[in-house]
């Protein structure tokens, strides 16, 4: 059968004997495929649990195979990712590679990374001339620019409205803030994320539960995704918080331990429970036979070593032989029956990296095993893993164990010159990046944090200081990086037999666990670490009072930038941080006083320049912002905040064409920037192009879906077309998703009126000022709909 897709009797055989044992498990997963989802029979969720070594990852793979048998799409996520958005990036790249993308999901990513640090493209530019950094550039690098703060009407105002404590009138300011300057949603994409990206990835699934039978999502070593993953899917599976899941979908974890018996108390009756031990006997001889070991000594000395483990059963199966040792453990065993010294020795070094590749392979052996890469990579135990090779846990900390304590001085060695390929690297991917932005960098992170990982190894007490002071830099980042950083510092505590270390990490990893205030508990921690020096604790002051910004707590985050510049007063970035702080909390005058004196630091400063413009425009004083932004303009003319910013100054003024003209500017600068293509749009309209706002707010639509401030300005966009009732859904909509959006119930206001509906406008502008109090437009419309006084 020429051109056939059905596999041959050949290649049935090779899958039935990669893959033995657990075969209730897998009739279990297949069956339920024949149980339509309204059965009660039917099983959203299936659980894989047990030590390690037991096979949970060989079982998810084969679940997945059943899975796609069955003509579902797959995804699969494991322990690479440190974040929820992370774990959402995988399930895109998984439906792409299947032909079904994600893109809504996929752009919604985008523009939450974009987002995320797009702040850090405003590093000064390194100068040339100098050998050495400047105390002022060298203080920007270590104190990592302030993100979204930054953004023209935006970043200041902060994050993500709470409805609850906007009905409390708790936070009156922030709903000022939000009526004045509008658009809230790409703070609150950075700061709940979760909100944010979880409803675009229920629509995805939706739109693609219409082509495929079934949706089948795994998430693999779930003992370390669980602590930031296991709310999250509780949460979409179980209720309606993101939107209704289709039914087709069904979802595997696996990990060492059973669901939280409280968090998923109320769902038994939708879960099936795969605890997993070690092989029946007569599945371990089944696998031994399938390798070729029939030998009965030897098959029951390996079942006896392994315990019937799958991995160490199929380790031991590679290399059977009789050993005199009767206490040696199975790892011991296997290496002893390797005869090759070099291979042996080989086999030790290849444990040494977190995940392998040649060269790493390479620096860690000695020069006479540097040609075994290919071998080592055979061995059972390994595996691949996102391009790089991985030595199985069961195996590799009985190596690393073996290695460490039978040669100390070889340990640190191995270990020293792994971190020196990693610092080259490090190197390499930070080559033309401002110290300012390396801990946004990908490469460059994933590099650092294993070089911090292998010197630690080596040498734990005198890395120390070096790597704390990269953990007060990985705060900054946020919960994720800080994450990474976290287990790396963890993971060499336990691989160098450092109790101290290894408590400390857990200690970390537990406090990050917090998606909202992981990172500023970790800083806490830092903060009372004797090994930072003064600059190490200006640092972390600062990081933390960057972090309680983003989270609202603005006297919490006043106070800790108090204290790094009393530690650092020649920082600039710290009177930024605190300016924009001060700004969030309307005390304009002290905003500008520590502008001036970030500038005292460096003279003609663009990023406090232009910060010194948006602080005066927001003050409403708009003389003084024009001349800010215009200097920041000769300072650095591709400065596309600056241009926005600019743009919306003149329009305040009621110079539209000029604001037309930056607005223009700022997006042919930055063509994904949400912010001023939902302004453009909203001076657009007022100038009777309603064609090119429509444009525009479609645009803004497509890089950030179902955004307030896109909703809101498409609602007065059908209101000047005079399609009010329309207009009118889409402000409903609009203050759905941000309740305090005060604009938005002006607009509405408008829109009633239009209709005839004179007591709904009076009901909406009412509630539009106890938002906003000095909403004035607002107020004058008020008072112009407002009955007139009962004649005296």
């Amino acid at each position: 059968m020429a051109g056939s897709a059905r596999p041959s009797m050949q290649e049935l055989f090779k899958r039935r004997m990669r893959f033995v044992g657990r075969r209730d498990e897998l009739a279990l997963f297949r069956g339920n495929f024949d149980i339509p989802p309204e059965d009660e029979r039917h099983r959203f969720i299936f659980h894989i649990h047990g030590n390690a070594g037991v096979g949970k990852t060989s079982l998810v793979r084969r679940l997945e195979d059943a899975a796609r048998e069955r003509g579902a799409l797959t995804a699969y996520v494991d322990e690479t990712v440190n974040s929820v958005p992370e774990a959402l990036a995988a399930l895109c790249d998984r439906f792409e590679r299947q032909g079904h993308p994600l893109k809504g999901l996929a752009r919604m990513l985008a523009t939450y990374r974009q987002r995320r640090y797009e702040a850090e493209a405003l590093a000064p530019a390194p100068d040339p001339a100098s050998q050495e950094p400047s105390a002022a550039s060298l203080a920007a690098a270590r104190a990592g620019l302030a993100g979204l703060g930054l953004l023209p009407g935006v970043g200041a105002m902060a994050g993500a409205v709470d409805p609850a404590q906007v009905a409390q009138g708790t936070d009156k300011l922030r709903a000022a803030l939000s009526a004045r300057f509008r658009n809230h949603d790409d703070v609150q994409l950075v700061l709940d994320p979760l909100r944010s990206l979880t409803p675009v990835l229920v629509s995805e699934l939706e739109r693609v539960a219409d082509r495929a039978p079934w949706i089948a999502l795994f998430f693999d070593t779930y003992e370390r995704t669980g602590p930031f993953l296991d709310g999250w899917l509780r949460d979409l599976l179980t209720t309606e918080r993101y939107g209704s899941l289709p039914a087709n979908v069904v979802v595997t974890t696996a990990g060492q331990h059973p669901f939280d018996p409280v968090r998923w108390a109320d769902c038994v009756d939708f879960i099936t429970d795969l605890p997993l031990g070690p092989f029946t006997e007569t599945e371990a001889r089944q696998l031994l036979t399938a390798k070729g070991v029939v030998d009965e000594p030897v098959v029951r000395e390996v079942l006896q070593l392994s315990g019937r483990l799958p991995v160490l059963v199929s380790t031991l199966a590679e290399n059977p032989g009789a050993v005199d040792d009767p206490s040696a453990t199975a790892v011991e065993r296997f290496l002893k029956w390797e005869e090759d010294t070099v291979r042996r020795s080989a086999a030790l070094d290849g444990a040494l990296p977190r995940r392998l590749d040649e060269d790493l392979f390479r620096a860690g052996a000695d020069e006479e095993a540097a040609g075994l890469y290919g071998w080592v990579r055979s061995l059972p135990f390994v595996s691949e893993r996102g391009g790089r090779a991985q030595y199985h846990d069961v195996v590799r900390v009985p190596m690393l164990r073996l290695r460490r304590t039978g040669s100390p001085q070889r340990w640190t060695a191995a270990h020293t010159r792994l971190a020196e390929v990693f610092a080259a690297r490090c190197a390499e991917a930070g080559d033309g990046i401002s110290t300012l932005t390396l801990w946004a960098t990908e490469p460059w992170r994933a590099a650092r944090i294993e070089e911090t990982y292998h010197l630690l190894c080596a040498r734990p007490r005198s890395a120390l200081p070096a790597v704390l002071r990269d953990g007060v830099a990985a705060c900054r980042e946020g919960v994720v990086v800080a994450r990474r950083w976290a287990r790396a510092v963890t993971e060499a505590g336990e691989d160098s037999g450092t109790d101290e270390l290894r408590a400390w990490g857990r200690a970390c990893v537990a406090e990050l666990a917090d998606e909202r205030r992981g990172a500023v508990r970790v800083l806490g921690l830092l903060l009372g670490r004797s090994e930072l020096d003064t600059r190490g604790r200006a640092d972390a002051y600062l990081a933390r009072g960057w972090q309680l910004f983003r989270v609202e707590a603005y006297e919490d985050a006043l106070a800790d930038y108090r204290q790094g510049i009393a530690l650092a007063p020649d920082d600039p970035w710290a009177y930024q941080g605190r300016a924009i702080t001060y700004r969030a909390m309307g005390e304009f005058e002290r905003a500008l006083e520590d502008l001036d004196r970030a500038e005292e630091l460096i003279p003609d400063w663009s990023v406090a320049v232009r910060e010194r413009g948006e602080t005066y425009r927001r003050a409403g004083r708009l003389a003084e912002a024009m001349a800010e932004l215009n200097r920041a303009l000769v300072l650095n003319p591709d400065d596309y905040r600056a241009h926005g910013s600019r743009g919306q100054a003149k329009y305040q003024q009621g110079q539209q064409a000029e604001a037309l003209v930056d607005l223009d500017r700022a997006i042919e600068l930055w063509d994904e920037y949400v912010w001023a293509l939902v302004q453009r749009a909203h001076v657009r309209l007022r100038v009777d192009d309603i064609e090119g706002a429509l444009a525009d707010i479609d645009r803004a639509d497509r890089l950030a879906p179902d955004t307030a401030a896109t909703v809101g300005e498409r609602g007065d966009a059908y209101r000047f077309m005079g399609r009010y009732e329309e207009a009118i859904a889409h402000y409903d909509r609009a203050l759905e998703l941000n309740p305090a959006y005060a604009w938005a119930l002006g607009s509405r206001a408008m829109a009633n009126e239009a209709l005839g509906r004179r007591a709904e406008a009076l009901a909406d502008l009412d509630r539009a000022l106890v938002l906003n109090p000095s909403y004035g437009w607002a107020a004058a419309h008020r008072e112009r709909l407002a009955p007139p006084p009962p004649a005296s």
